[in-house]
């Protein structure tokens, strides 16, 4: 999962990468975002009662909530919930692991009442966790809210947007996302407005034109948000893509596009001058910094163009002559991803959600994308970082308590978020090009 940050709910980005940004969704009362050089996008939420506040990575390829306590070793620095300071705590004896593309997390099942975009769902079920491996989070963020569907948790619970959705509370069964980009600006904080969440509705001051629905792909399972690629067009050269190929998860959490190894092989090699890298940059390539790359992906017949900027993730090295190479936006997930039926092959994650205004909805299941207007779609604004709820009534479900089960288990559902956090070190280390 890679991460976001923006403005109009809380959130942020997550996964330092050379860019992470902090994203806010528009809530009838505001909550400032993050946007973390736009590896990774955060909001706000509230656990327990009397509330305590967090910034959460929002990510539409996993679908569990989880918050770091003071219990877990690893997370200096780093807010974390006080279990004993909530009266709505409800605890159990069970345990459990969930694995990401960049890392894990352990803890124990529990549930308490959580708050976000100004909706309440009084006993969401979450994991309270006690070990954090691989630089999973950023700074100042406290955890992970799954936006994908019950399908694929963990936790095997409908995720907090589920919950709203089978209780009928929101005013239409979706959400949108605005992504702000901040990765061409050097001085920019972490805390700046990373974006907008509408959570229930759409925000048009972030489209222009129509929203295009595409229906998830025909027998799939809502389990991610899937979409077919059909093409992939490189510095002008069109790559047609095998059905068996082009599936794709839309991912908020996940700050690149990760696609098949063969498939990244042909798209660099439209690139003059780039070279695959090795080592600790296994997966990434390269390309002379001088090179402005033009990619465009194709979903539903229509071409959506990805920036320049977004596709150069900044300097990594030189070659023997001193040409300086930078990292490209497109890596390499393997040769195995996507095999089995019904699994993505692909990540679409920041690099190409911050050039469109993105939908997630659940009747029926599919997913949207509309042009940004011209002002959104250069430079950022700083117009983001709040949550906006579209209620149909109520702000608060009741629903039962949550039974856990005892004992400990792990999870090896393939939650696809991929951290870049590991980015923002490796680019201060250059690489010879011989």
């Amino acid at each position: 999962m890679y991460s976001l940050l923006s403005k109009e709910s809380t959130t942020s980005p997550h996964h330092q990468t050379p860019m992470q940004r902090e994203l806010d969704t528009h809530l009838p009362f505001p909550s400032p975002t993050r946007h973390q050089n736009d590896s990774s996008y955060s909001g706000e939420v509230t656990i327990g009662t009397p509330p305590q506040t967090f910034q959460v990575i929002l990510d539409t390829g996993s679908s569990d909530l989880w918050i770091v306590t003071s219990s877990c070793a690893s997370c200096t620095g780093t807010p974390t919930f006080d279990t004993s300071k909530s009266s709505t705590f409800q605890a159990s004896s069970s345990s459990l692991q969930i694995d990401y593309g960049s890392g894990s997390v352990k803890g124990t099942v529990a549930a308490d009442t959580v708050g976000f975009a100004g909706f309440t769902v009084p006993t969401q079920k979450i994991l309270v966790a006690s070990s954090v491996v691989d630089n999973l989070l950023a700074p100042a963020v406290s955890g992970i809210m799954g936006l994908g569907f019950q399908t694929i948790s963990t936790l095997q619970t409908p995720p907090f947007w589920q919950a709203l959705y089978n209780a009928n509370v929101m005013a239409e069964p979706l959400f949108g996302f605005y992504l702000e980009r901040w990765i061409t600006y050097s001085s920019v904080l972490n805390s700046s407005p990373g974006g907008t969440l509408t959570l229930g509705g759409t925000n048009s001051s972030f489209y222009t034109g129509e929203i295009e629905y595409i229906n998830m792909p025909s027998g799939s399972t809502p389990s991610y948000w899937l979409q077919q690629i059909s093409t992939i067009t490189v510095q002008g050269k069109t790559l047609q893509i095998a059905t068996n190929q082009g599936l794709a998860a839309i991912d908020t959490g996940t700050t690149l596009i990760g696609a098949p190894s063969a498939l990244v092989s042909e798209i660099y090699s439209a690139v003059a001058g780039s070279k695959a890298l090795t080592g600790q940059y296994q997966g990434m390539y390269a390309f002379p910094c001088t090179t402005s790359i033009s990619v465009s992906i194709s979903f539903g017949g229509t071409n959506w163009p990805i920036s320049p900027d977004d596709m150069n993730l900044g300097a990594v090295g030189t070659t023997s002559n001193g040409a300086q190479m930078c990292v490209g936006g497109i890596f390499d997930v393997g040769s195995t991803v996507g095999s089995g039926a019904g699994a993505p092959a692909w990540i679409v994650g920041d690099t190409f959600l911050k050039n469109v205004y993105s939908v997630y909805r659940a009747n029926p299941p599919s997913v949207g994308f509309a042009a940004l207007p011209s002002e959104y779609n250069t430079s950022p604004t700083g117009s983001g970082g709040v949550v906006t709820a579209a209620f149909t009534g109520t702000n608060g479900i009741p629903l039962p308590s949550p039974t856990g089960s005892s004992g400990g288990s792990t999870s090896s559902r393939a939650n696809l978020s991929f951290s870049v956090v590991a980015f923002a070190t490796l680019l201060m280390g250059y690489v010879v090009f011989l």
